[in-house]
């Protein structure tokens, strides 16, 4: 006989687990089950929303899509608002950017499958951007590791950093284990981070966070001398910690929403002094010359950056590809303030849904990149196999109407 012990379930969640819902949702709640069987957690909590990774085929692969497919066919939907993680390609402009209608093929297929289950096809790592924002305190179950780390940090949300598949099995089940970062125990500062150095570009905010997620590994750093970092900053930072460690959960003081709690240092938390950036902006460099893209948008751009980026132009005329990443409701508020036709005036896209870094870029051609998000230059070298060169929003701009890294 099955031991429902740890967790504890309620009526209603014995009733999931037992099948009475239907098998889809049966699946998933084995699935949550697991999860507080294997972390120790003694219930299950509700989540108001989930963001599931996992959506691009170049990733998923034909049994990724067979393992979706089947869910769906057992009639499983979600019971929360859910939000998918980017694509593999703009899904409505993939012949204009050169995708083969092969691959295009299988992608909407993962789509429309994410639909059969009830999912929003909102395509971002910004759920935030679109309606998807957590109050403090309020337990979701996202999977994005820059989400993650953003709704933790920066809202004051509490969630894991999610598989595909939990983060699906939360959606329809509407439950998450008790666990991790859901605890207040697990949210306590872990590295304590004394920054030295001016951090005063986003692209230096993602080196000091390539350099602290190196140190931090799954940990927690809490930072000190980061007064006033914006909200694009903290973005920046927690998406380089989460690349190049496993950070979910970071906090600045004077900042973020948990900072001032009386006992955020662990006992055992240890000191790092940062006092210099051009170690991460050196790793985070190849030997790259000639430009094929400059990537913005990692993870998906808010109107700020995207006028920022237009403004950079000035309406000169680009000799490389130069696109934006957003999501589609954030590319429809840019269109009608003007800024899309500004770039597509200078050569530029903004393009929607996807990210380069699991998208098949090699097919279109591409060798090269440059990116201002250190996330980005982690992943296209990583994932993507692409030569990056990574600097200011202003360098990269000036690469894009050179065609070639400046200096």
């Amino acid at each position: 006989m099955t031991d429902h012990s740890l967790p504890l379930l309620s009526p209603e969640e014995e009733a999931m687990l037992a099948g009475e819902c239907g098998p889809g949702v049966q699946r998933a709640m084995e699935i949550v089950v697991a999860l507080g069987r294997i972390y120790r957690a003694h219930r299950l909590l509700p989540v108001t929303s989930v963001q599931v990774a996992g959506v691009s085929y170049r990733n998923l692969g034909e049994a990724g899509l067979e393992f979706l497919s089947e869910w769906a066919a057992q009639g499983a939907r979600v019971r929360v608002p859910t939000t998918l993680n980017p694509a593999g390609m703009d899904l409505s402009a993939w012949r204009e950017l050169g995708f083969a209608p092969s691959f295009a093929d299988r992608q909407l297929a993962v789509i429309a499958t994410f639909s059969k289950l009830g999912v929003r096809t909102t395509c971002t790592c910004t759920p935030y951007l679109v309606g998807n924002v957590p109050g403090s305190g309020e337990h979701v179950a996202w999977a994005e590791s820059s989400a993650v780390a953003y709704a933790n940090a920066v809202l004051g949300a509490r969630t894991n950093r999610e598989g595909g598949p939990s983060a699906l099995a939360a959606a329809i089940t509407g439950r998450t284990p008790a666990y991790g970062l859901h605890l207040d125990e697990n949210r306590r500062a872990t590295l304590r981070v004394l920054v030295r150095c001016p951090v005063r570009t986003l692209s230096d905010f993602g080196a000091l966070g390539y350099l602290v997620g190196k140190r931090a590994r799954n940990g927690v750093p809490c930072f000190l001398g980061l007064e006033g970092a914006s909200d694009a900053a903290l973005k920046a930072l927690g998406a380089a910690m989460a690349a190049s460690g496993a950070v979910a959960l970071y906090h600045v003081i004077g900042v973020t929403p948990e900072s001032d709690r009386p006992d955020l240092l662990s006992p055992d938390c240890e000191p790092f002094v940062v006092d210099e950036l051009s170690s991460a902006y050196a790793a985070l460099n190849a030997d790259a010359r000639e430009i094929d893209l400059v990537w913005f948008g990692c993870p998906h751009a808010d109107l700020e950056e995207i006028r920022e980026i237009a403004h950079s132009i000035g309406g000169r005329r680009l000799r490389s590809k130069l696109w934006v990443t957003v999501a589609r409701e954030v590319r429809e508020l840019a269109a009608k303030e003007g800024l899309a036709e500004a770039l597509e005036s200078a050569g530029g896209r903004l393009v929607s849904d996807m990210c380069v870094a699991i998208a098949p870029v090699k097919e279109l051609g591409l060798r090269t990149l440059a990116t201002p998000s250190a996330k980005g230059a982690v992943y296209a070298s990583s994932h993507a196999g692409l030569k990056v060169r990574y600097g200011s929003v202003e360098q990269c701009v000036e690469a894009a109407v050179a065609g070639r890294w400046p200096g």
